[in-house]
């Protein structure tokens, strides 16, 4: 193969390419809203953040997954424009001495994200779990209902 051939391969191959731009998704998803925050790779720039509250009007609908799903969309739309098409999804619930398992908004959030065009590298749970924490609220024997 010559060299000249090498090189028109080359330069064709490169020519399709488009600029890779890459963020990080955050869902705080929790029983009473779901937040979704989009950043750059080192989580110092929000390039578009969207909740539940912003997209429905009553608030008992803000952890839903339907709130989740269109505020999701909503950052995939500004994250289209701002020229973003990869991000990796860190998925977070609240966490300590509170719930350790994510609000029904956070699946929704995810597939919604996934099918609006934006390439899903990574998901990962980031929810903050104590060693050994703070003495829960309730006293001694607990919540009395």
């Amino acid at each position: 193969m010559s060299s000249k051939e090498e090189s028109t391969t080359t330069t064709a191959v490169s020519a399709k390419k488009k600029p890779v731009r890459r963020g990080i998704a955050h869902i705080f998803s929790s029983y009473n809203n779901t937040i979704i925050t989009l950043t750059d790779p080192t989580g110092a720039e929000t390039i578009a953040r969207c909740s539940g509250g912003m997209v429905v009007r009553a608030s008992r609908n803000e952890a839903t997954p339907y709130a989740a799903m269109r505020a999701a969309r909503e950052v995939a739309r500004i994250a289209k424009e701002r020229g973003v098409n990869e991000i990796s999804i860190r998925v977070r619930a609240p966490g300590g001495i509170k719930s350790k398992n994510p609000g029904p908004g956070a699946q929704a959030a995810i597939r919604a994200l996934a099918r609006s065009g934006l390439q899903i590298i990574a998901i990962e749970e980031v929810t903050p779990i104590p060693h050994d924490s703070c003495r829960p609220k309730g006293g001694r024997r607990g919540r009395r209902v």
